[in-house]
């Protein structure tokens, strides 16, 4: 009689056949609570930005298509709704549209003198000694991180009509007689002082923020380029450029988004009554909401200026997804 095989064990098959035993309960249990950990984490986060954030402007887009009025504010009663009665009101005053063009010719003029200027001081930093950089960026920072009621009162000091540096200095040191002289009495005029409270508050992070780019680029690149005849203007051009061109749109993307919505600079700088000259989308939306008391039109005119933005604030996103896959 032939001997009987041995019996194959439940680990030989196993062995053989590349298959894995199966995993108990209790560690599938963990795998999922482990996958579960990070949402668990940032779940807080996302309450209290929900909180500030998505529950205003949920409640913002319902009053855009109510009447809300100070008895429905102060009482609590329901608001009536109107449907798209705000929005075909703002869209057919002409007044609307000249704050929308005023903002708009404003923001460019702003974001533009932020980024050429920003650029400079950054590309002046990388020919620095190493203390001098040092003593620029904290000034850089200190300048950012001032107040805004300090930055304006100090320009509006600076262009008092009566007491004013700069009226002194064009008076005394460059022939011009500026003694008196109200420069927000033209709002091209006013509009340049506002313009440079705006410009001084954006610059600091522009410049930091593009010299860390520049830091980015190869030396090597830049003198190969040099070597071979390429200009300071070529070699910027050809190296520099493509290396922080990401990171210029993207600080440039969010200087336009950040100048679009300014309301703090002018409605300070103008003692809390804005001219209807110096009126832009920031002040249109506040003056329409609490002193013509009608909160539907301000709540109307602030998802009308999303949307206007809403092209910028894509492109903005996508040049983050961008330099992350570049990353």
């Amino acid at each position: 009689m032939k001997a009987a095989d041995p019996p194959v064990t439940v680990a030989r098959v196993t062995e053989g056949s590349g298959a894995q035993p199966p995993q108990s309960a209790p560690r599938r249990t963990r795998r999922k609570a482990g996958a579960l950990l990070p949402y668990l984490l940032i779940a807080p986060a996302f309450v209290a930005i929900a909180a500030v954030f998505a529950w205003p402007l949920v409640k913002t887009v319902i009053m855009s298509f109510q009447d809300v009025g100070r008895r429905e504010l102060w009482t609590g009663e329901a608001a009536p709704w109107v449907g798209f009665e705000q929005f075909t009101n703002i869209l057919g005053d002409g007044e609307f549209w000249a704050v929308v063009w005023r903002t708009v010719i404003f923001m460019v003029v702003c974001v533009l003198a932020t980024m050429v200027i920003g650029l400079g001081i950054a590309m002046l930093m990388q020919r620095m000694d190493t203390w001098v950089r040092l003593l620029l960026t904290a000034a850089l920072i200190a300048a950012w991180s001032m107040p805004l009621l300090v930055t304006t009162s100090i320009f509006r000091w600076f262009a008092d009509s009566d007491y004013g540096v700069l009226n002194m200095v064009l008076t005394k040191y460059l022939g011009v007689d500026a003694q008196g002289h109200n420069w927000f009495l033209n709002p091209v005029q006013g509009f340049v002082i506002i313009g440079a409270v705006v410009v001084w508050g954006a610059i600091p992070f522009v410049a930091v923020t593009l010299y860390a780019a520049l830091t980015q680029v190869p030396k090597e690149l830049e003198e190969a380029a040099a070597l071979d005849g390429a200009g300071v203007a070529g070699v910027f051009r050809y190296v520099t450029w493509p290396v922080i061109k990401p990171v210029f749109q993207m600080v440039g993307t969010l200087s336009v988004l950040w100048d679009f919505n300014v309301f703090g600079q002018i409605f300070l700088i103008r003692g809390n009554k804005p001219e209807p000259e110096y009126t832009v989308l920031g002040i249109y939306s506040f003056e329409k909401a609490f002193e013509s008391n009608s909160f539907s039109q301000g709540a109307a005119i602030s998802l009308i200026t999303v949307l206007l933005l809403s092209g910028v604030a894509v492109y903005y996103l996508r040049q983050l997804l961008k330099i992350g896959e570049v990353e």
